[in-house]
Order: structure tokens, then C-alpha cells, then sequence
């Protein structure tokens, strides 16, 4: 836990158990910044604090969603960074303050394990880099807190930097013909979507906790103007990652289009070959036809001569003397009924 006293001549490190008396003085700005709430933290936001049971709870716990709570001495609000995770998976850095007279509570909310410590203090210590430096000196807990947020935008916005020139990636792939792998690379398309609406809800649901903000009493009037530019700026990150979204999107349907015009050919081409062996089927089945039907004509004369040439010793026929010219004319009229049947039937 970190404590610190922020005055016009810069910034001191103090030690928590000074934090009753510095909020009592009323000398200067306090900022508090708890990077994980422990039991300490607990101790403090519920002893020296004295915040609502409910907020602190929501500050040990993980949040999934932006929200803001207005209590009568201060503001609860909690906000969302996006980290970059393997294949696609977005984690969220939870940022909750507590926004008082003159005091500025900062926690950072649980982390997943596999993201590094000092991402979750990335936006808290570029703004102290800056006091440091003399580039900034606030006065009051909302400059301090509007700093803060403005951190957490510039990093939102960077993460859609970020994925944009993946999507132009993309895009090179798809207009250039250079996809290998169709399956991967609808994968990537789907991933960057997916990056993007996780942006786009950070910034749309940190609006709307500022927007609601905005009606408050309590909010002083230096407060005010402050709370209105933290709206617009979660706002502004909201319409980018929807300009990005929709870019995306058409080339997601360029890409789908290609598949569609790519598939119509193959199955245009599957569709000539299966015409072209099934006419290749049906003259082969022509050429058998007339073959059988030509073995058949033929036949007859054999069945004629076949049952003529077995050597028995009983049959008339051969010793007729119009028995040779009855058998050719058995044959002939066997054959010729035989090629006029198929003949009728086109098979000849």
C-alpha cells in the first residue's frame, strides 16, 4: 500500500498509519493506492475510511462490469484495461476509486495469475511518473482521478491500436490471396472481433457510470467539467472500437464472400465433371447395347448349328432332303427376328 501526500510544492511518500491525521490536517491531496486488497487494505478502507461494507467488498472480489456507486461523502467507481492474453482472450485490469473531499483511494482488483503484477499499475504509475516530474500537480481528488481515467483511456485505445493493425494484417491476407489456412485465419478474424467488443463494453459501460455521474449534487463545480470530458473520453474509445468493429467486419464478409465464389466454382466444376462421366456412362451403355444385341442376332444361327451338329442317332431332320435348306432357313429367320426386334427398340 502505498500513501501519499500530493502539495503544490510535488509529492511525499507517507506511511499508512499517518493516514488518520493527514485526512484530519486537510493539507493537501491524499492519494491512497492499494495494489491488491489484503487484509491490510481491508483494515484501512474499513477503519480510517470508513467506506460501506459493499464497496469494499466489490474491491476484494473481481467485477466483470463498470459500475458506480454514490455514497454521501464520496464516489465508488469501478473501470476496466484491457491486457492482451494468449490467443485471443482479453483479461480485464479492474481499477476501483474512491473518490472523497480530499482524498483519492485507488485499488487494483484481483488479477488472473498469468498476467504480470505491474500491468495492473500501469495507468496509477505513469500518472505518478508525471507529478514526479512536475508535469502535473493536482489539486483536487477529481483532477487526480480524471488524470487517472484519462490513463486508462489512452491505454484502452492503445489495445484497439493494437488489434487494428492486426485486422490490416488481415486484410493484406485476404485482398493479396495469401490465406493458408482458412481455418486459422477465420480464427484471427473472429479473436480481433472478439478484442474489440470486449474494448468497445469497457468504454461504453465507464460512460455510463460518468454520464450518471454527471446528475449528481455532490459533485463540486471544479468536479463537474472533469466528470463530462472522463464521459466523453470513455465515449470516444466506445465509437473507436465501433468504427474499428465495422471495418473488421467487411473484411470478414470480403473473406466470406471469396469462400462463397470459390465454393460456387468448385461445385460449377464438380457439377461438369459428374455430367461429363454421366454422358460417358450412357455411351458406354449404348456401345453395350449393340454389342449384346449383335451377340444375340448371332445367336440364333449358333443355337441352329448347335443343336444340328450333336451326333445323335436318332434325328429326322438330317436326312431330309430339304433339311440343310431348312436349317440355313432356321438360322436366317432366327437372326432376322431377332434384328428386327432390336432394331424397333433402338438398340441397332
Amino acid at each position: 500500500m502505498d500513501v501519499r501526500l500530493i502539495t503544490a510544492d510535488g509529492v511525499e511518500e507517507r506511511s499508512a498509519d499517518e493516514l488518520a491525521e493527514l485526512l484530519a490536517a486537510g493539507d493537501g491531496l491524499v492519494w491512497v493506492d492499494i495494489p491488491s486488497c489484503d487484509a491490510r487494505g481491508t483494515q484501512v478502507l474499513t477503519e480510517v475510511f470508513g467506506f460501506h461494507p459493499m464497496a469494499i467488498h466489490e474491491c476484494v472480489e473481481r467485477n466483470r462490469v463498470a459500475k458506480m456507486h454514490a455514497y454521501p461523502d464520496h464516489v465508488f467507481v469501478v473501470l476496466h484495461t484491457p491486457e492482451r492474453g494468449e490467443r485471443g482472450h482479453v483479461h480485464y485490469l479492474e481499477l476501483d476509486q474512491f473518490v472523497g473531499r480530499n482524498y483519492l483511494v485507488t485499488v487494483h482488483g484481483p488479477l488472473n495469475p498469468v498476467v504480470p503484477p505491474e500491468a495492473a499499475l500501469r495507468e496509477t504509475a505513469a500518472v505518478l511518473r508525471r507529478i514526479q516530474a512536475g508535469r502535473l500537480r493536482p489539486a483536487t481528488p477529481w483532477e487526480l482521478s480524471h488524470a487517472i481515467v484519462s490513463a486508462v483511456t489512452r491505454s484502452q485505445e492503445a489495445y484497439v491500436e493494437t488489434v487494428t493493425s492486426d485486422i490490416w494484417r488481415l486484410e493484406q491476407q485476404v485482398t493479396g490471396g495469401n490465406v493458408d489456412d482458412p481455418e486459422e485465419f477465420l480464427n484471427e478474424l473472429f479473436r480481433a472481433r472478439h478484442s474489440l467488443l470486449a474494448v468497445r463494453t469497457m468504454g461504453a459501460l465507464g460512460a455510463g457510470s460518468y454520464e450518471r455521474m454527471k446528475s449528481l449534487t455532490r459533485i463540486s463545480a471544479a468536479g463537474r467539467p472533469l466528470v463530462t470530458d472522463m464521459a466523453d473520453q470513455l465515449d470516444r474509445i466506445r465509437g473507436v472500437a465501433d468504427g474499428e468493429r465495422e471495418y473488421l467486419q467487411g473484411v470478414i464478409e470480403f473473406y466470406q464472400t471469396v469462400l462463397t465464389i470459390k465454393a460456387t466454382l468448385i461445385g460449377q466444376a464438380q457439377t461438369e465433371e459428374a455430367k461429363r462421366l454421366t454422358e460417358a456412362s450412357y455411351a458406354q451403355n449404348e456401345e453395350l447395347k449393340k454389342i449384346s444385341a449383335w451377340a444375340a442376332v448371332f445367336f440364333a444361327p449358333t443355337l441352329v448349328g448347335t443343336v444340328y451338329g450333336m451326333d445323335f442317332d436318332h434325328m429326322p431332320e438330317r436326312h431330309w432332303v430339304d433339311g440343310y435348306p431348312f436349317a440355313l432357313a432356321l438360322m436366317a429367320l432366327g437372326s432376322l427376328v431377332l434384328y428386327r426386334m432390336f432394331k424397333r427398340r433402338g438398340w441397332l
